[in-house]
């Protein structure tokens, strides 16, 4: 997701965004960064299927499941993943110029959640950095030092 943007000046932007796959720590988020790591989810992932396992072999051979559960149950699993993936933060930059060794002069950071607010921030930079000569204060980046 990278765009080129030409500002009022003429300054060439290059605006993008990555996808982060950590989250990033931040000051506020100091208390709850005690993550255990990934064994719990394995050690349910593990469950769940050990769980599954245990209810179809134990059910009755004349048992008849209609499709409609079986997808709705597929759904269900389904979900959280699914979740999980279109909620990943990323991470917008704004930048321009080139101080002759391949760095901006000015850059702009920020981070957002989801791939949909993403899109629509980038738009938003974009837009405002073609009207202005600059990223908007009021957005999601700021400027680095």
């Amino acid at each position: 997701m990278t765009r080129q943007v030409r500002d009022v000046n003429g300054r060439l932007w290059t605006v993008h965004g990555t996808l982060e796959w950590r989250t990033p720590a931040t000051e506020d988020d100091f208390e709850h960064d005690v993550a255990a790591g990934y064994v719990p989810g394995i050690v349910m992932i593990i469950l769940i299927i050990t769980l599954g396992i245990v209810l179809i072999s134990w059910m009755p051979g004349g048992v008849v499941v209609p499709g409609w559960l079986i997808l709705l149950l597929v759904m269900a699993v389904l979900f959280f993943p699914a979740r999980w993936a279109l909620r990943r933060p990323w991470k917008l930059v704004a930048e321009t110029g080139d101080d002759g060794e391949g760095e901006p002069v000015e850059k702009w950071v920020g981070t957002v959640r989801g791939y949909f607010t993403a899109r629509s921030e980038v738009a938003k930079i974009a837009k405002s950095i073609t009207q202005d000569t600059q990223p908007s204060y009021e957005g999601v980046i700021k400027p680095l030092s």
